[in-house]
């Protein structure tokens, strides 16, 4: 008799950088480990968060044991709302969510946002064992860009499994101890059955800088500038936030934070201790012009090029607080996350058009990544001596990387399992493979509603943005279908607008002529004749303009 399978599905983080969701079964029992998101890309027009598919999920919520948080990143966490508020919008109770007291602090702060106040958040700490049905629940203390970033270790019967989360082994780190590498040996010793590891930085050799060395290097960096400073950094990077403070307290200078994200976060930061702010450091949004430029740090989201965030309004001129001026110097505390680069670049492009100094990472070293390079992922392979490694986190170029690291500290090609979105490893006493692919991919957030926004709705958005909408109102007899009006055509976006309208009268011969081919034909259907109007015009102004604006027809019948 074959023994128990247990499954690892990853449902996001695999094959990209951002909406890491990993689900474990084992007995029909689930425990879902991240629940992160991503940002939409330039093509994506109008969408404002991605979040992994989960419909594998839908129906099953009287199932999930419970959903581990590895750290506050919205990456890992940035989703968990809109997915329970899914989940369980028929009724159901939720499922209890676990992380470390930093991780839960910002885990009920977003559920508090949506309403979300009937969920059961626990605080767990390192090296405790908690029961969930068939798993046995263990965070392990990492070092990361954030405090409180911990491993995920789920013992089941047929062995123990590792999400590392996100991690580097920082022997310096500003706050707290360094990564637990002494319980990574240990279940290394005791037999570890699967690594699923982070890749973030495999193509990266050796090892990743201290956190420490950014702080004496961001004071530097604040003693050559005259006017004022504007760091911007990642909202949740507890760290940098806590340096750039240390650098202004020593220049003597005052500290204002812009975005709701980075105030809200460094008030939970301080809350549980994270954060030290001399008293009366701190000034408003609104006393910013109150202070001399050479008195003033602002410290703001926007470190991505998000198309909201605090930065990103200042560099175009459209933040109610802030308005940036020659003198001012903008700092990058943060590097891109790749396939971010774009809108970052444009976002500094600005900065300089205003007339600000820009430094960045590449100009000093004022950053350092929270993901281990490559000898860190070897010593966490080495460390936990895995039986099959399953990398994590990253794009594919990442993921193949990271698995020839495994294979070059001894790990054989056949126990390393470089996988997709959707593709869940199975594993039986007997060994471990991949099974049938279950649904994954992406589901939108368009304002403040989630779906599966259709290919053709972004298709539509990005004709909009580039070519603009020809609406023609078409006015017919219900008798014969004949025309009983002028054509009112009406043009909104459309490129060269002079061209086209002087294009109108020969629009209305074309609407004319589409009619009378649909009379002819016998044709009474007013989503038949929209039809007709629709290629006949697009064709039509593709011929005149060489564009492809969207063509709405509107047929009313008197």
């Amino acid at each position: 008799m074959a023994g128990p399978a247990l499954r690892v599905l990853p449902l996001g983080g695999l094959g990209e950088i951002g909406k890491n969701m990993t689900v474990l079964e084992i007995e029909d029992r689930l425990l879902i480990i991240d629940c992160g998101l991503r940002f939409p890309t330039a093509e994506m027009v109008g969408i404002d968060l991605v979040l992994p598919d989960f419909s594998y999920l839908r129906g099953r919520v009287d199932d999930i044991e419970g959903i581990v948080i590895t750290h506050g990143h919205e990456d890992h966490l940035g989703a968990l709302p809109w997915i329970l508020r899914d989940l369980c919008s028929d009724g159901s109770e939720p499922p209890p969510v676990f992380g470390r007291p930093l991780t839960t602090a910002m885990a009920r702060s977003k559920l508090d946002e949506h309403r979300l106040r009937d969920v059961d958040v626990e605080d767990l700490k390192p090296t405790e064992r908690t029961e969930l049905g068939p798993f046995e629940l263990e965070l392990v203390h990492m070092t990361h860009s954030i405090p409180d970033a911990s491993a995920v270790a789920v013992t089941t019967e047929l062995g123990t499994i590792l999400v590392t989360g996100d991690y580097k082994f920082d022997q310096t780190p500003v706050d707290g101890p360094p990564a637990d590498v002494n319980r990574l040996a240990q279940l290394g010793s005791e037999g570890l059955l699967l690594l699923c590891g982070d890749s973030t930085n495999a193509d990266r050799p050796g090892f990743s800088p201290s956190e420490a060395v950014v702080g004496p290097h961001l004071e530097q960096t604040f003693l050559r500038c005259d006017g004022r400073i504007v760091v911007t950094c990642f909202a949740s990077n507890i760290h940098r936030v806590q340096q750039v403070v240390d650098a202004a307290a020593a220049l003597g200078r005052k500290v204002a934070l812009l975005g709701r994200s980075m105030r809200k976060n460094v008030n939970i930061g301080r809350s549980l201790g994270h954060i030290d702010v001399p008293q009366g450091m701190l000034v408003g949004p609104r006393e910013i012009d109150d202070f001399p430029d050479e008195k003033l740090v602002i410290v703001s989201t926007g470190s991505q090029g998000e198309p909201l965030s605090a930065l990103r309004r200042m560099a175009f001129s459209d933040h109610p607080q802030v308005e940036l001026r020659g003198g001012d110097t903008v700092v990058f505390a943060a590097t891109p996350v790749p396939g971010n680069e774009r809108a970052v670049n444009e976002t500094i492009d600005r900065l300089y058009h205003i007339g600000c100094d820009v430094v960045t990472a590449a100009d000093a070293p004022i950053h350092a990544s929270g993901h281990g390079y490559a000898e860190e992922l070897k010593l966490m392979l080495n460390l936990t001596r895995p039986r099959y490694v399953m990398p994590f986190h990253g794009d594919f170029k990442r993921l193949e990387l990271h698995g020839r690291l495994a294979e070059a500290v001894g790990i054989e090609p056949a126990r390393i399992f470089k996988g997709d979105n959707g593709l869940p490893l199975e594993i039986t006493a007997r060994g471990a493979r991949f099974a049938a692919a279950e649904r994954s991919g992406m589901i939108f957030v368009d304002g403040v509603e989630i779906g599966d926004v259709a290919d053709v709705a972004l298709r539509d958005r990005r004709m909009l943005s580039a070519d603009g909408i020809f609406i023609v109102v078409v006015t017919i007899s219900e008798q014969d279908g004949s025309s009983v009006a002028d054509p009112e055509i009406i043009l909104r976006g459309v490129p060269f607008p002079d061209e086209a309208h002087e294009l109108q009268g020969e629009l209305r011969e074309a609407v004319e002529a589409s009619l009378s081919r649909a009379a002819s034909e016998n044709v009474h259907e007013t989503d038949v004749i929209q039809g007709m109007l629709h290629d006949d015009l697009a064709e039509f102004v593709y011929s005149r303009l060489r564009r492809r604006p969207l063509v709405l027809p509107v047929v009313v019948e008197v």
